[in-house]
């Protein structure tokens, strides 16, 4: 039998980005299998390293590449896809050896963005 990829009904992609926020809870939900009590746990658990790892990086350790990869691996694995971006961009910048002002700037403020939506989420729960 024939197979055509007209056949095929197309569906469109999701955003790569989160539309309505700093965290992906499409993507949190989806690696927490659905457990509400693991989310909250694994959000209070990042916001605690974000805000750690966000201090540490604004005094420039001789590991802060190091320590900006952390956080965004961790950013992606809760679905926190601006700080995994801005940390990427710090980590590149260091890596580089290029002027890491602007990107820490852009890290300290999506750190914020997000530990305050966590802050708000752990509240209501």
């Amino acid at each position: 039998m024939s197979f055509s990829l007209g056949q095929v009904d197309w569906m469109p992609s999701p955003p790569l980005v989160p539309e309505d926020g700093p965290i992906d809870f499409d993507h949190l939900h989806r690696m927490t299998l659905g457990d509400d009590s693991l989310e909250r746990e694994v959000l209070a658990m990042f916001a605690g390293q974000a805000a750690e790892l966000a201090a540490s990086l604004a005094q420039l350790p001789p590991n802060a590449a190091i320590l900006a990869h952390k956080l965004k691996g961790s950013a992606r694995a809760i679905g926190a896809i601006h700080v995994a971006a801005a940390a990427a961009d710090l980590e590149i910048a260091l890596r580089k050896g290029a002027d890491p002002a602007e990107p820490r700037v852009t890290l300290n403020d999506t750190v914020n963005q997000v530990c305050q939506a966590i802050d708000a989420i752990l509240r209501r729960s």
